[in-house]
């Protein structure tokens, strides 16, 4: 079945478009949808069967990657990450913005998602959509950077192209416009302790 291609603005969304991609996530859709960084695939992290289909999509094992999820605030990322003083003062100085911050996952992540990893890699983009998907959804959604090896620009960042590579792969793919072409910082923060993981769209001089 061809996915769904839907305009998303980056406010005053009608609650009905919230809530068309709130169902499709809810019935173990994949959708692609833009960020403050890329556009992303995702779904709900409750649905084993849509991880497995963006595992597949992306040619990934999930025992072998370490999967981000965007939480609504940061109030909700207590409920799957673990969050020490040090690292909350972190997150609040630097999000809502384009850093995927590693932390020690909490019982609550599904275990096809941790495996033997024990971590999660925790985003609140600064796109306002997203987010009210996500506290609609009422639980965080995976997200990962589309396929970009071999590709020019263009395939990962206009939503028209990108819709006709996906359409018969994905559920849903929301049109914000032209992406980024730079993935978010990786910043790692176990143990009370700050790792450079990644130097991506986010300044990270603060932390090297």
């Amino acid at each position: 079945m061809e996915a769904i291609f839907l305009k998303i603005y980056e406010k005053n969304n009608s609650e009905a478009l919230i809530d068309q991609v709130v169902q499709i996530l809810k019935k173990n859709g994949v959708i692609i949808y833009p960020t403050d960084t890329m556009y992303a695939l995702g779904c709900s992290i409750q649905s084993t069967q849509a991880v497995e289909r963006i595992c597949e999509i992306k040619q990934i094992k999930p025992n072998k990657n370490r999967f981000s999820f965007i939480c609504a605030d940061l109030s909700s990322i207590a409920g799957f990450a673990k969050v020490s003083d040090f690292a909350f003062k972190i997150l609040k100085r630097y999000l809502p913005g384009p850093y995927t911050f590693v932390l020690p996952a909490s019982s609550k992540v599904p275990s096809i998602l941790v495996q033997g990893k024990k971590t999660v890699g925790i985003r609140i983009p600064d796109y306002e959509p997203i987010l009210e998907i996500v506290k609609a959804l009422g639980h965080p959604l995976l997200t990962t950077t589309l396929p970009q090896e071999g590709l020019d620009i263009e395939d990962f960042t206009d939503p028209s192209l990108i819709f006709d590579a996906y359409q018969n792969k994905v559920d849903l793919v929301l049109n914000g416009d032209f992406g980024g072409i730079q993935a978010s910082s990786i910043i790692d923060l176990q143990n009370d302790e700050i790792e450079v993981i990644r130097e991506g769209a986010g300044d990270c001089i603060d932390f090297l």
